[in-house]
């Protein structure tokens, strides 16, 4: 489980450090793909083949699959974590997501999300917003 925030700079070969408590669980490597939400989601190699083999089994048709495919897999890049602790974003990554020297590094449960530290912190803000407003309406739900 990944959870927590981490301020991080990135470096001239576009490296962001990952958190010590991530990086265990992304010892056998990383994915990293572009999110609507205009940051980067990283995958464990575990979670990326569940969702994998999820999809395959869908039963959606073939030409809405191959849509899809298209977007997720076509865009998803594989690294592992160097000696010290970091992963390189590729440039393609770093322009969707528009991280500049500073990045978020944002626990997301099964996932981990990295974003250009301006974007988390209104990102933040309307996640918490938005939380509690969920939050009572599950409650009310009961």
């Amino acid at each position: 489980m990944f959870y927590g925030e981490f301020d991080y700079k990135i470096d001239d070969k576009g490296r962001v450090p990952i958190p010590p408590k991530f990086r265990d669980a992304l010892k056998e490597g990383v994915i990293l793909t572009p999110s609507p939400e205009g940051c980067l989601t990283g995958y464990t190699l575990k979670e990326w083949n569940r969702i994998s083999t999820q999809l395959t089994g869908s039963g959606l048709a073939r030409s809405k699959m191959r849509l899809l495919n298209r977007a997720l897999f076509s865009t998803a890049f594989s690294t592992k974590i160097d000696n010290q602790g970091r992963v390189a974003i590729p440039a393609p990554l770093r322009a969707h997501a528009g991280i500049g020297e500073d990045a978020v590094v944002a626990g997301t449960n099964t996932t981990f999300e990295v974003w250009d530290a301006a974007r988390w912190q209104q990102e933040k803000q309307d996640a918490l917003e938005q939380a509690w407003q969920i939050i009572e309406t599950l409650e009310n739900n009961q």
